[in-house]
């Protein structure tokens, strides 16, 4: 029946075109775009090119000669037509920018956050915008450094002229590059990007700024600068890159050497710690350095708040392919398994977040090294719920991140999680036998592995992992609210709505939605209880997770059809609301998730994830009253304002007798 109903939608579909004869709306994903335009004041790229071109047009940027040079000058950078930038870099040195673009590596090697780029490599999207730590591009010995070596200095100057050659830059530009040229330099080709994720993103004034670089008091502008401005990025000092403690480093390198190896099998690397200590940037660093040595990781999404993939609100299984350059609102994909559970948070129904969790780990085929990244809420319950999940898992590392003043997180040793108990489960208060105890000692340390010992308790490797970033664990130190994070990775997902061949951002209320009608799809509040009667004022104007349950879905034609009990099911994406027509008994839905996909939708599902504000309010091109916002609001009655959270009161379950 539900088959059928979509099947009405495909034929309706045929129609869906956007106005003014523009072309279909597909759910492309990210493509490289020439040098176009950024929207307003918004891209970033037109800021930076306008600033640097006032510096130059003011005579306040001038190229020093020769002898003036400063001794070991970090780079080099030459412009190599319109939006384009050839940038030589001497080995061990690197360029920390804000802002995005494309990189090509034209001759040696380059590491971008773990991940190495040679010429023998297709270009790469950079994504370093102020809401996340800066990418640095850093020159790097290349796997064939030896043979590099032996060539002479004659002939790597003709292999750099041939690549500069090869990418058309022009002579002038190449003249100055092979002045500083030396062997053990990388030569890279930096491009304008612009990408239809985030020229939407862009588009909202709120967001204008996300790749803008923070200009000096006193700016001293350089040719270098001026030229990297023309591709749509800004240099930074390199101290606010990426730093690398020594537990860091030493931890990455057991990883690597565990997954390349896969003695007791594909490890299950799990990453656990506080709020705002770098799980997530340690996550995509060692992810980029695994993808240098294996074709792929699978990526287990536990974190409510801030996933790496998806909107938030969701538990997901993904099988990453390609480098992870840039923040999630930049890559978000479609994950091998995904449940929407509808909340930021697991902290008022942990049992269905428990029985998620195992859902989805129920798709892990175990034929690839999985990477587990789990909330930062590890207090309290928060604390008791982490070793239900690492029960659960089983994971053979555990990579324990948190700051040097942190006291309220115990070490996550194998005797430990043996012992203690969990919100769901049960520990043991002491160990049957020495003998036991022993084998577990014998777990901790590295490179051991005791296959009687596993029979009898999983263990794990335990990595203390302490950051080296100033304001490491303090949440109110962040770049950017979580709330905003949240916001953007729903925009960049709103961003594939957005035509790839369009020159200019569509607003969403210019695209054609689909026609669903009421008895194809069920519906469900996840998040509160809400009477049948009411249900499509709950779902008008809502962000609904598209989902195909196996439960029978019962046919009505006098309204919609309503589910009783939350489902565990496949999530297949997301769609905004756009209305319902009561008299049709239909719901138009705006979604980027292919048509094919769509046929499989049989529920719809309603959580604790808000539609961004400023779709509301900052869609360009509409006249007069604001659909769904409302001017006519009297803050003076009582209970009118926003609701004010008294964080320094206990919880009951968490207060003192």
């Amino acid at each position: 029946m539900a088959k059928g109903s979509w099947g009405l939608l495909r034929r309706h579909q045929r129609r869906r075109l956007l106005r003014r004869g523009a072309p279909r709306r597909q759910a492309a994903p990210l493509g490289r775009g020439r040098q176009k335009a950024e929207p307003g004041a918004g891209g970033g790229g037109d800021a930076l090119r306008e600033f640097a071109a006032s510096f130059v047009a003011a005579g306040l940027v001038t190229e020093p000669k020769e002898e003036e040079r400063p001794a070991g000058e970090a780079l080099v950078a030459a412009e190599a037509h319109e939006g384009r930038a050839a940038v030589l870099l001497p080995r061990g040195t690197g360029l920390t920018f804000a802002g995005k673009c494309w990189l090509s590596c034209l001759l040696g090697s380059v590491r971008v956050l773990g991940f190495c780029l040679g010429p023998e490599q297709p270009p790469c999207r950079l994504f370093s915008p102020r809401s996340h730590c800066p990418l640095t591009i850093q020159a790097a010995p290349g796997e064939e450094e030896e043979e590099e070596e032996a060539l002479s200095e004659r002939d790597r100057r003709a292999q750099a002229r041939a690549a500069l050659r090869a990418h058309r830059v022009p002579q002038e530009a190449r003249c100055k590059l092979m002045k500083r040229f030396t062997p053990q330099c990388s030569i890279v080709l930096l491009e304008h990007l612009d990408a239809p994720v985030t020229r939407f993103i862009l588009s909202y004034a709120a967001f204008s700024h996300v790749f803008r670089v923070k200009r000096q008091k006193a700016p001293s502008f350089t040719p270098e600068d001026a030229v990297l401005a023309s591709t749509g990025i800004g240099k930074l000092e390199p101290e606010r890159g990426l730093l690398m403690s020594e537990s860091t480093i030493s931890a990455v390198e057991e990883l690597i050497q565990a997954c390349q190896e896969e003695e007791d099998g594909c490890p299950i690397i799990l990453v656990c710690g506080p709020k705002s200590v770098g799980k997530s940037t340690f996550n995509r660093y060692l992810i980029n350095l695994l993808l240098n040595r294996i074709p792929c990781i699978d990526f287990l999404e536990c974190d409510l708040g801030q996933p790496e993939f998806t909107p938030p609100g969701c538990v997901s299984l993904v099988n990453v392919t390609e480098p992870l350059l840039g923040p999630p609102f930049t890559h978000q994909r479609r994950p091998r398994k995904m449940v929407y559970f509808g909340e930021t948070s697991c902290e008022h129904d942990t049992e269905r977040y428990m029985d998620t969790l195992k859902y989805v780990f129920s798709a892990y085929k175990r034929d690839v090294p999985l990477v587990v990244n789990t909330m930062g809420w590890v207090k309290g319950a928060g604390l008791l719920l982490l070793v239900d999940l690492i029960r659960l898992l089983s994971p053979s590392h555990i990579v324990q991140i948190s700051a040097e003043d942190f006291k309220d997180m115990p070490r996550l040793s194998t005797e430990y999680i043996y012992e203690a108990a969990g919100l769901h489960t049960r520990g043991q208060a002491t160990l049957k036998s020495k003998r036991l105890r022993k084998r577990i000692e014998d777990a901790e340390q590295p490179r051991s592995s005791n296959r009687e010992f596993h029979l009898l308790h999983p263990g794990h490797r335990l990595l203390c992992v302490q950051p080296q970033f100033q304001g490491a664990g303090a949440a109110g130190n962040m770049c950017t609210h979580s709330n905003t994070l949240r916001d953007m990775a729903v925009l960049g997902y709103l961003g594939q709505l957005q035509p790839p061949e369009a020159e200019s951002v569509l607003p969403l209320h210019s695209l054609v939605p689909y026609q669903v009608p009421f008895n194809a799809v069920a519906l469900r509040v996840i998040h509160t209880d809400v009477a049948p009667a009411h249900i499509l004022c709950a779902v008008n104007a809502s962000w609904v997770g598209l989902c195909h349950t196996l439960e029978e879905i019962p046919s009505q034609t006098d309204g919609p059809v309503v589910l009783m009990q939350t489902p565990i099911c496949d999530c297949l994406g997301f769609a905004i609301v756009r209305g319902v027509d009561m008299e049709k008994k239909l719901y138009y839905l705006l979604t980027p998730v292919a048509p094919e996909n769509l046929r499989l939708v049989n529920c719809l599902l309603i959580g604790n994830i808000s539609i961004p504000h400023c779709v509301f309010l900052n869609q360009v091109g509409i006249e007069g009253e604001i659909p769904y916002v409302t001017s006519e609001y009297n803050y003076d009655i009582s209970g009118a304002g926003k609701l004010k959270v008294k964080k320094h009161l206990k919880r009951r379950g968490h207060s003192q007798p």
